[in-house]
């Protein structure tokens, strides 16, 4: 199973006035995970896009645990949980600077044509990242 690392210097605008980040920035930081274990893997988003096909949430969900402050360094673990074919999940651990988990989080996804937001096989279609995906997404645990 692949695991991205990024690493994020947090700015004052992420923070609210308690001076910790803002909840909805943690999203936005999942998206920069997300992005790079797509690129870890070999492709970019981007190039989706350039085809016509887009990837909406269709699901979103974190859990905070301790919050992240400005000035600090936060890490972000983003990893394939699940994938099917047609959907895929990726899951986040976000860290604090002295490594305590911050925020857990997971997204589903969906690709879908950009003008009529139908689905697409992603098999059909992308059978390069099909198998990348297939290859590194987390395995079940053999009992």
């Amino acid at each position: 199973m692949l695991v991205a690392v990024t690493d994020i210097q947090v700015r004052y605008a992420e923070t609210d006035q308690m001076g910790v980040v803002y909840h909805a920035n943690y999203l936005v930081w999942m998206e920069l995970g997300r992005t790079k274990i797509i690129e870890e893997l070999g492709f970019n988003y981007a190039e989706l896009e350039k085809d016509g096909i887009i990837s909406p949430v269709i699901d979103i969900q974190a859990s905070y645990k301790k919050p992240v402050r400005y000035g600090e360094m936060a890490k972000v673990k983003t990893w394939i949980e699940e994938y099917d074919g047609l959907r895929v999940t990726y899951a986040y651990e976000i860290f604090t600077e002295d490594g305590s988990i911050a925020v857990e989080g997971k997204s589903v996804h969906i690709c879908v044509k950009k003008d009529s937001f139908r689905p697409i096989k992603f098999k059909r279609v992308y059978p390069e990242w099909h198998e990348a995906y297939e290859k590194n997404k987390k395995q079940p645990i053999e009992a």
